[in-house]
């Protein structure tokens, strides 16, 4: 498992990026970080039981500048709302549960990087792979163990900000990291 940057305070974070910092930024940030890979409603709901009131607009415009600033990540797995994610210096994965939603950070397979080389490029810099597991969590195959073939058959189920049983990331503790990756 690759490990994380050290944390870095949020506010000198967005100053390095030439943001304002607001207490609302400041909010979401930690909020993204406190949840990985929680939706936008997720992170609403954080930075609200933090801050108080604070608009649904709002917190997608701050989830969108710290996207575009490259300071979180944003996810969108086949019939899931958008997920966003501090782990931004690295090109890993992620593995989600067909049954309850649950994502959990993979690694690249073999070596640093090995997706970032596809068998044809078409003389495109490759800089970025998105690679998306489907499966079942070790919880749900406990709770109704279904076979192997059974599983092509299923859709993704949409992840819900309210599927929250078990998701939680089974990765090291959430930290803010502004490098990216320059293969």
């Amino acid at each position: 498992m690759m490990s994380r940057q050290p944390s870095i305070d949020a506010a000198s974070l967005l100053r390095e990026q030439g943001v304002q910092v607001t207490a609302q930024r400041l909010a979401v940030l930690r909020a993204v970080s406190a949840r990985p890979h929680g939706t936008a409603d997720d992170v609403a709901q954080i930075v609200r039981s933090e801050i108080g009131a604070i608009s649904r607009q709002a917190v997608y415009d701050a989830l969108g500048m710290l996207v575009d600033k490259g300071l979180i990540r944003r996810i969108q797995p086949a019939g899931s709302p958008a997920r966003f994610e501090d782990r931004v210096g690295d090109n890993h994965h992620h593995l989600i549960c067909r049954t309850c939603g649950r994502m959990v950070d993979v690694d690249c397979a073999v070596g640093v990087t090995p997706c970032l080389t596809a068998a044809d490029d078409s003389d495109y810099e490759i800089d970025e792979a998105e690679v998306v597991y489907w499966g079942r969590c070790p919880e749900c195959l406990a709770a109704a163990p279904v076979s192997a073939g059974d599983l092509s058959a299923d859709p993704p189920v949409p992840y819900t900000g309210d599927q929250q049983r078990h998701q939680q990331s089974n990765t090291a503790p959430p930290t803010i990291s502004h490098e990216r990756q320059e293969d």
